[in-house]
């Protein structure tokens, strides 16, 4: 079983979810009393988020370059970003290490194409939403990519930040989510991304008809397929 290394903190409710899944996974794939081989470095979330706000990229790019040079250094042989927004930097910290960085939009976009989606939609933060980083990212895969109109965006912004990231997830939000998302479908898109993890713990498949594709849990069962190949 290989190592996985991980950059947690943004939020720690998203990195403990990953180090459930992750430890659920293995011990359902192999069973008895097996888990999976982690090393996780987690960053202060309210840091990187107030250097973000000042677009101080390059400080927020060399604090997890650091964590991820630590993970490499603890012996993990590939590395996740338990995180959508911040994989903004994700190519300056795939380049300060010399293990192989498992890109949550390159697992998205495979996900989508294996289940022959030709347009997906995306949610998340209002920066991963409004900034093409991840998008333009997912598009390269050759899929037509839409998020909601900008007017939308604060909505669910203030859903994840002030409840969700809390472990607050209330039948009000998710309301309010689920009808977003059927309004994104009645657009065109065959499906839906959910590009946060914090949505994950509100929206379920359950919840509404169009396929959606949960970033962390596509994100966790690739890894788990690249640490127990």
């Amino acid at each position: 079983m290989k190592t996985i290394g991980l950059i947690g903190g943004m939020s720690w409710e998203s990195s403990s979810v990953y180090y459930r899944d992750l430890n659920q996974g293995v011990e359902q794939r192999l069973g008895g009393l097996s888990s999976a081989k982690v090393v996780m470095s987690s960053v202060d979330f309210a840091e990187v988020t107030a250097l973000q706000e000042q677009e101080d990229w390059e400080s927020v790019a060399e604090i997890l370059a650091e964590a991820a040079r630590s993970v490499e250094r603890a012996g993990a042989d590939f590395l996740m970003l338990c995180t959508t927004t911040f994989h903004r930097v994700a190519e300056q910290v795939e380049a300060a290490i010399d293990i192989p960085l498992l890109h949550l939009a390159d697992v998205v976009a495979a996900a989508c194409k294996e289940h022959r989606i030709e347009s997906v939609a995306l949610i998340g933060t209002t920066f991963a939403m409004s900034r093409t980083f991840f998008t333009d990212r997912i598009a390269s895969h050759g899929l037509e990519v839409v998020v909601p109109a900008a007017d939308r965006h604060d909505e669910l912004n203030t859903i994840i930040y002030d409840e969700l990231v809390h472990g607050k997830v209330t039948d009000a939000s998710r309301r309010k989510v689920t009808k977003l998302i059927e309004e994104l479908w009645d657009q065109g898109p065959d499906g839906v991304i959910l590009g946060c993890t914090e949505l994950e713990l509100l929206v379920k498949q359950s919840d509404v008809e169009v396929p959606l594709f949960p970033c962390t849990s596509l994100h966790v069962a690739a890894a788990l397929d690249r640490a127990l190949a």
